[in-house]
C-alpha cells in the first residue's frame, strides 16, 4: 500500500509541474487550445495576425472522409502560422455552401454532406471576424480550402475592414479534379486517415 501511495503522489507531482510548464509557455498556435489570459499574452507581445482555415463537410468519393478539407486546411493552416511566426490559427469552420438541400443539388446529392445558405456562411464569417479583431487579433485572413465560397470570403472581405480573403492560397491548394487522383494525393499527404486506400485503389484506372 505505502509503495502505491508512494507512486500515486509521485505522479500527482509530475502532473502538477507538467501543467505548471505548460501554463508558463503555451506553446500552440490554435486558438482553441488556449486559455483567454494566454491569449492576451500573445496580444500583448505582437501577435496581432489570425488566419480563419475554411474547409466543409462533403462528399468527396467513396474512398475519402466527408471532412477531407477540414482536416487539410488545419495542417496547412498551423504550417503556415508555424513560418510567419506571429499569427495563430482560429478553429477550423467546416459547415458551408454545399447545395440546396430540398430538392438537394450539386454535394446534396450524397449522404453526409452538411449545406448551410450562403447568407448564413457569410454572416458567420463576419461575425467570427469581428470576434477576433476585438479580442485584438487585428488581421483576419480567411483561408479557404474549397473553391465554391470564394465569392462569400471576398464579399466578407469587402465589408469588414482588415479581413483578407487571400486568392493566392486558394490557387496554391487547388486541386483540378475534384476526388480524383491529385487530390487523393494531396490528402495523403496532409491528412493520411482520411482516405481509404483499399478503396482508392480498387478505383484507380488501370494503367
Amino acid at each position: 500500500m505505502a509503495t502505491t501511495n508512494s507512486a500515486r503522489r509521485a505522479l500527482c507531482i509530475a502532473l502538477a509541474a507538467a501543467a505548471t510548464a505548460a501554463r508558463a509557455s503555451p506553446s500552440s498556435l490554435h486558438l482553441e487550445e488556449l486559455t483567454w489570459p494566454e491569449l492576451r499574452e500573445r496580444v500583448a507581445a505582437g501577435t496581432t495576425l489570425v488566419l480563419v482555415p475554411i474547409g466543409g463537410t462533403e462528399q468527396n468519393g467513396p474512398h475519402m472522409a466527408l471532412g477531407k478539407h477540414n482536416l487539410r486546411v488545419k495542417v496547412l493552416a498551423e504550417r503556415i502560422a508555424r513560418e510567419l511566426g506571429n499569427a495563430l490559427v482560429a478553429p477550423v469552420l467546416a459547415y458551408v455552401p454545399e447545395g440546396r438541400i430540398e430538392p438537394p443539388t450539386e454535394h446534396m446529392r450524397w449522404p453526409g454532406t452538411i449545406s448551410i445558405p450562403a447568407p448564413a456562411f457569410e454572416a458567420t464569417l463576419e461575425a467570427t471576424a469581428r470576434s477576433l479583431q476585438r479580442a485584438g487579433l487585428k488581421d483576419v485572413v480567411l483561408l479557404g480550402d474549397h473553391g465554391g465560397y470564394r465569392a462569400s470570403l471576398n464579399r466578407v472581405a469587402a465589408r469588414v475592414p482588415q479581413v483578407h480573403a487571400l486568392p493566392e492560397y486558394y490557387r496554391a491548394a487547388r486541386i483540378p479534379e475534384h476526388a480524383g487522383r491529385d487530390d487523393t494525393a494531396r490528402t495523403l499527404g496532409l491528412a493520411a486517415s482520411a482516405v481509404r486506400p483499399a478503396v482508392a485503389r480498387a478505383r484507380a484506372p488501370a494503367a
